[in-house]
């Protein structure tokens, strides 16, 4: 692994840590990094819709890790766990711009248009960050990253019909919220 000198901010008590990075990396961080970086990226992206902060939010997981010094045993978990922490971490990050967010979208645009579909794309993203964030990270889960409803029974330990139900509310809050 290629090492530069960093700053971070973190660990037990909040102090800056200036060194190298290989002094941080936790005994197999350095593989799981390499292994799901890619995955928790797109995953991110999906969501978010924005590079700058999906790179945000794959930085935001594995820092965690880091300091939470987490181990993914066994390892057929760790991509599990890791799509979810980068589900709701983007999630996280799209409240806070929700948040922070000025003004409101005018409804002139002509349907098929890019900026139409862009306006669709953000308001979709706002809608989902007003959901509840298990039901946002089930409707990310679903339709974004593209899980089956089984993949997500077995995931969440319920049954089948449970997820179908939950995605049919959670879609009809998201409509109500787009003004559909």
């Amino acid at each position: 692994m290629e090492t530069a000198g960093i700053a971070v901010k973190g660990g037990v008590n909040g102090s800056m840590y200036f060194g190298k990075a290989q002094d941080l990396v936790t005994p197999g961080l350095d593989d799981l990094y390499q292994q799901h970086a890619a995955m928790v990226f797109r995953t991110a992206l999906r969501v978010t819709g924005n590079p700058a902060d999906a790179e945000d939010v794959l930085q935001t997981v594995f820092l965690r890790i880091l300091d939470h010094q987490l181990q993914l045993n066994p390892v057929s978990l760790a991509e599990q766990y890791l799509r979810r922490a980068a589900t709701n971490a983007s999630i996280d990050l799209l409240r806070r711009k929700t948040k922070r967010a000025e003004s409101e979208f005018e409804d002139s645009h002509k349907y098929g248009s890019k900026e139409n579909t862009l306006l669709l794309k953000e308001r979709l993203r706002r809608a989902l960050a007003n959901q509840p964030p298990e039901n946002a990270e089930l409707f990310v889960m679903c339709y974004l990253v593209g899980c089956s409803y089984d993949e997500l029974a077995e995931q969440y330990k319920v049954e089948r019909g449970t997820i179908a139900s939950r995605l049919h509310r959670i879609r009809a809050a998201i409509r109500k919220d787009l003004g559909e």
